[in-house]
């Protein structure tokens, strides 16, 4: 648990807990009702607080994963989580998806929740290489990847159809840990 300051504003990163649950959907639901960077749509997005507490019980279950959250005021604002295949051959890497709640963007929470993920990552013995996948339209956060060591590996070509006319690329990114 590490704790920064925002423009003088406390927060703290921290693991993730069950008890979390709810405010992990919240931010979940907030980032997808924004209908901009998350392959669901708020209308097929359903999961109930059971099933978030279930994954985070699973994630946390298994030494090669977690969730971290951020939390100003003890309310959680953002996290990231980390998932890993359980086939041996694949059981070396792993990918992350993060949320964080709109009016808390561009104030350094992303980058902390990431360096926080990868001295995880790199304190953990099974875990060689960090990978995510981000809409090729998210620049702000591709620039944060990219400072972040995160190097494109690829790219899938219209993978998202946003509206009758108007694809956006999937852009695979990595980092050896």
């Amino acid at each position: 648990m590490s704790e920064m300051k925002i423009n003088g504003l406390a927060y703290t990163i921290r693991t993730g807990e069950l008890e979390d649950a709810e405010a992990v959907l919240d931010v979940q639901n907030s980032v997808i009702s924004e209908g901009e960077y998350f392959i669901a749509v708020s209308e097929e997005f359903n999961k109930t607080p059971e099933q978030q507490r279930d994954w985070i019980q699973r994630l946390l279950e298994n030494e090669r994963e977690t969730i971290i959250v951020a939390e100003i005021n003890g309310e959680v604002i953002g996290w990231i989580g980390f998932q890993s295949e359980n086939r041996k051959r694949m059981s070396h890497k792993g990918s992350f998806g993060m949320m964080i709640r709109e009016d808390c963007r561009g104030k350094g929470i992303g980058k902390e929740l990431i360096k926080a993920l990868l001295e995880w990552a790199e304190a953990n013995p099974f875990i060689e290489k960090v990978s995510l996948g981000v809409f090729s339209t998210n620049q702000r956060a591709i620039s944060l990847y990219k400072k972040m060591g995160f190097v494109e590996e690829g790219r899938k070509i219209k993978e998202f159809k946003m509206s009758e006319s108007e694809y956006v690329d999937d852009i695979i990114m990595y980092k050896m840990v």
